[in-house]
């Protein structure tokens, strides 16, 4: 997730992203990290078979400096639209 200005990047995993971002994007949680800084816009998601390879994945790309996840971002989505509407 990214805000606005694709100045704040969150990473995070879930068992159902079209929840997940639509919590993210009404705030459903006004006290969460992405209701601070405004991380509405799904600009890269990955699928996994299990919970255990998503969370291996997220845990991955915490540790990644932010040049590493802007160039993950780039490479499949460089305008960084939001993919919410594809999921639809």
């Amino acid at each position: 997730m990214a805000n606005e200005h694709n100045t704040v990047l969150y990473v995070g995993c879930t068992s159902d992203l079209i929840i997940r971002v639509h919590q993210h994007k009404t705030k459903a949680f006004p006290k969460s990290f992405t209701a601070k800084y405004n991380c509405n816009k799904l600009v890269y998601f990955e699928s996994f078979h299990t919970i255990e390879e998503a969370i291996g994945r997220e845990k991955e790309l915490k540790n990644w400096k932010r040049i590493q996840k802007e160039n993950l971002i780039n490479a499949t989505n460089p305008g960084w639209r939001d993919l919410f509407a594809e999921l639809l």
